[in-house]
């Protein structure tokens, strides 16, 4: 049979392969028999890992997908008639297909934002019917880290968000698909901007950065997990061979690999970005802080580009497009991209 022939892109760092560790450590698990369904060796090494990187206090559940971590660990601390307040670009509001109205209940409220970070005074508008019936009771600040936008926050921006929060009885979680490339950007260990800062749940994300599949609820303080194993059960998120997810966190861990895999991407990222710069009819529109590079691409040859490289429209209107790095981008990638954008543009 022919081998299939892939080539690499901008559309997102989730189209890229498993780095070749994590699969080694998947195999090696694969020897004998142990009990399904996380009662296994890998899974209780993995529990403790977490544990070691954000503090003894830590509860993590393993589940297939970063939807499934987000809302689930949402139903933990809500009810329905509470609302999260999130960015408008967030994922639970625009990617999530509706699912913490769905399988919540909750409101999702939303506040615009330039750069995808939010404040205590943008989410200050949503403050109001407190301990009210007839309004949905504010109850959960969820942020991205790194945002959708690529921008990160600072621990300072997080503890302030927390303490905005926690003064109002309230929690906050984040959202950690991309939280490696964050923690790289910050060079600060991920304890220092989640746990220290105030941060109650996470979903840590490991897939855009090297991993297979599967994703972390993780609770970093005491009591928030009450039940959350039957929640995660009815939500069809019991993975019977956990092993397999539990055993790629054991190699993501080792030896650092998950900063090596983020610090590539943060860099090919930062090169992509140094050498749109150097075109005049191209425009970056965001900070370039972690994986991710938005750039407004003149719209008469966007279409010829994305036959040889595809990324995502951000905002069509504007023709401000989505270009993602990940942790097998190539400098080849980056030059032979700009070099066919610098042959579209007549240069």
């Amino acid at each position: 049979m022919e081998k299939i022939k892939v080539k690499r892109g901008f559309g997102s760092d989730n189209n890229a392969g498993v780095h070749p560790d994590i699969l080694k450590e998947v195999i090696s698990s694969n020897t004998g028999h142990v009990t399904g369904y996380g009662s296994d060796v890998y899974t209780e090494q993995a529990l403790r890992l977490f544990k070691e990187y954000f503090g003894n206090d830590t509860e993590t559940y393993f589940v297939f997908t970063g939807t499934a971590a987000n809302v689930l660990g949402l139903t933990a601390i809500t009810r329905s008639w509470n609302s999260v307040i999130t960015a408008s670009t967030a994922h639970l509001e625009g990617d999530e297909c509706g699912a913490p109205e769905k399988f919540i209940g909750c409101k999702v409220l939303v506040v615009d934002t330039p750069d995808g970070k939010i404040n205590p005074g943008l989410i200050e508008k949503h403050m109001h019917g407190i301990d009210f019936e007839h309004h949905s009771q504010p109850k959960v600040v969820s942020i991205t880290q790194a945002t959708e936008m690529g921008t990160v926050y600072t621990a300072g921006e997080i503890t302030e968000i927390a303490s905005f929060a926690h003064a109002r009885g309230m929690l906050l979680h984040m959202d950690g698909a991309r939280i490696a490339n964050a923690a790289v950007a910050l060079n600060m260990p991920f304890k220092a901007f989640t746990t220290d800062a105030g941060v109650d749940v996470l979903s840590f994300g490991g897939t855009k950065n090297g991993m297979m599949f599967g994703e972390s609820v993780c609770f970093l303080k005491p009591d928030l997990s009450a039940d959350f194993k039957y929640m995660r059960k009815q939500g069809m998120q019991l993975a019977s061979k956990m092993r397999f997810i539990s055993a790629q966190y054991t190699g993501y861990f080792r030896n650092d690999l998950w900063k090596i895999c983020a610090s590539h991407s943060n860099a090919m990222a930062r090169m992509l970005a140094d050498q749109l710069n150097q075109i005049p009819e191209v425009k970056i529109t965001q900070k370039v802080q972690s994986n991710g590079v938005f750039a407004i691409i003149p719209a008469d040859i966007v279409e010829k580009i994305r036959d040889h490289y595809f990324f995502y429209p951000w905002d069509e209107k504007k023709s401000e497009w989505r270009l993602m790095c990940s942790w097998d981008t190539e400098k080849e990638d980056i030059e032979d991209f700009v070099r066919l954008l610098k042959k579209e543009l007549g240069k």
